[in-house]
């Protein structure tokens, strides 16, 4: 997935007299491919800027993709208009971070959860009732569906985008930092919640965050991404207790426990470097403490380990 600013004219000019440099494109996604089974729950987890939430709005429609192809049931989405197309629209919905952004200030909650599904033709019987059902099923009161997004808390406006989502009967739900901008408690609520769902509901998630306690906590699968590619994938508990890449490893060496034995915290040395100007090979070898020559040449592919276990690393070799 590549992103750039197209030049204008005056742009341009400057560009061919060499008074300016062309605008740099950034490789949000690099390589990137992920299957989802139904029913399944893979957790996405990485540093800010790693192409986790390009990641997800690609999965969801929002974004379409430079190179390569979204498919849903084996068919491929959005090179032209069909059936299928309009079934993964529907099916695939998404829960973004910024619950009081991603909702119209202007629309009651029982407008905001109720047009989706009406334009649709997804309501039977009276509306009132089809919301009130999705606004109790994500734990939200009906009685209030009358007043506006400002009139609640962020914990109760990340029900209302949930019941919205819901209310078109989706399959997979995207969720973006859905409980990151919420209180600790209100996050374990929501997480509760999404679990509840899952069961009644039969629904698939995909959980981007950068909590990897949250992850652990309701994943079946972990991907690492790092600079817009996938540095290592395998099943939750096989992450947590044996990492295999150094990234993973020392993003899970600093999750806080409670513990008797004193530690020091020890970062991940150097910055993450601009995904206009990505390193060569390896894009972590330039914080690596097991960096080699080849790291700086070879790209390393994802490899298996056994037990579904893959990672992207030469020392494997």
């Amino acid at each position: 997935m590549r992103f750039g600013r197209k030049p204008d004219i005056a742009a341009k000019m400057a560009i061919g007299l060499k008074l300016a440099k062309p605008g740099g494109i950034v490789h949000a996604l690099d390589g990137v491919s992920l299957d989802v089974a139904r029913g399944e729950v893979v957790g996405v987890v990485g540093e800010s800027g790693c192409g986790k939430s390009t990641f997800g709005r690609v999965m969801a429609g929002l974004l379409k993709p430079s190179a390569g192809e979204v498919r849903w049931n084996g068919r491929s989405v959005g090179k032209r208009a069909s059936a299928n197309d309009a079934a993964a629209g529907l099916g695939t919905q998404m829960i973004f971070q910024n619950p009081m952004a991603a909702l119209n200030p202007r629309m009651s909650i029982e407008n905001i959860v109720g047009e989706a599904p009406r334009a649709h033709g997804l309501i039977e019987g009276k509306r009132a009732d089809y919301v009130d059902a999705y606004l109790k099923m994500a734990g939200f009161d009906p009685t209030m569906k009358k007043r506006l997004p400002h009139e609640f808390s962020g914990g109760q406006r990340q029900r209302v985008n949930i019941a919205r989502a819901l209310a078109v009967q989706p399959e997979l739900l995207i969720c973006d930092e859905s409980v990151a901008a919420l209180d600790v408690s209100i996050q374990a609520q929501i997480l509760n919640l999404f679990t509840r769902l899952r069961s009644e509901l039969d629904l698939t998630y995909v959980f981007i965050s950068h909590d990897l306690g949250v992850v652990e906590h309701i994943s079946d699968r972990v991907l690492i991404m790092y600079l817009g590619r996938i540095v290592e994938e395998a099943p939750t508990e096989e992450v947590f207790r044996r990492p295999n890449h150094p990234y993973t490893q020392a993003l899970l060496s600093e999750i806080p426990r409670i513990d008797t034995t004193k530690r020091r915290f020890q970062p991940i040395k150097g910055e993450l470097p601009s995904p206009l100007s990505p390193p060569t090979g390896c894009h972590f070898h330039t914080r690596c403490p097991y960096v080699m020559d080849r790291c700086r040449v070879d790209v390393p592919k994802l490899k298996s380990l056994g037990n579904a276990h893959l990672s992207a690393c030469h020392l494997n070799e």
